[in-house]
């Protein structure tokens, strides 16, 4: 008597599959989701004078000209920032185009001795109110948001990795 042979896949190749398919689904989800609750720039909002931690001026157009600017918004008081600022700290100082906004922490000179006792130097405009996240419809922390030319091309909220925002920056790059 002749048994039909049953030819099982390896199991690591099982594995494989399904944490293909989860981490696809993953992607897809968190995609859908930054698309959700991602901010709409009101008009004006590119061009409109944020002034930094060092006195300057500055605006979201200016700087996104001919190369992508990384927007991170974060608080002092943020749990998630307590990872991710360093991150953001770190691109700065490898040289991309980085801009910080920080909600709601305190008045200029709480947030300065608080970014120098934790060795943060990065561009920084203070949004102690919370009228610029309001009008930006930032309602989390962290939120970042690439800007190109003047343009809103992607945001996303909550933690994300060196890696991951380098890959934002480098396809806003295209």
């Amino acid at each position: 008597m002749e048994e039909d042979a049953v030819v099982k896949a390896p199991r690591w190749r099982r594995w494989g599959k399904e944490a293909l398919w989860l981490l696809l689904m993953a992607l897809v989800v968190s995609t859908l989701l930054d698309l959700w609750r991602g901010p709409s720039l009101p008009e004006g909002a590119m061009t409109a004078s944020l002034t930094l931690q060092d006195g300057t001026t500055t605006d979201l157009a200016t700087l996104s000209q001919g190369r992508p600017l990384l927007v991170y918004y974060w608080a002092s008081w943020c749990g998630v920032c307590r990872f991710t600022t360093p991150t953001v700290d770190r691109l700065w100082q490898e040289g991309e185009n980085v801009l910080t906004v920080a909600l709601r922490s305190g008045d200029d000179t709480r947030l300065h001795a608080g970014m120098e006792k934790k060795g943060l130097a990065f561009p920084t405009h203070n949004d102690a109110s919370g009228a610029l996240a309001e009008r930006w419809e930032v309602g989390v922390t962290p939120t970042f948001l690439i800007v190109r030319d003047g343009q809103l091309v992607s945001s996303t909220t909550g933690w994300s990795s060196r890696w991951g925002l380098k890959l934002r920056l480098l396809w806003a790059r295209w």
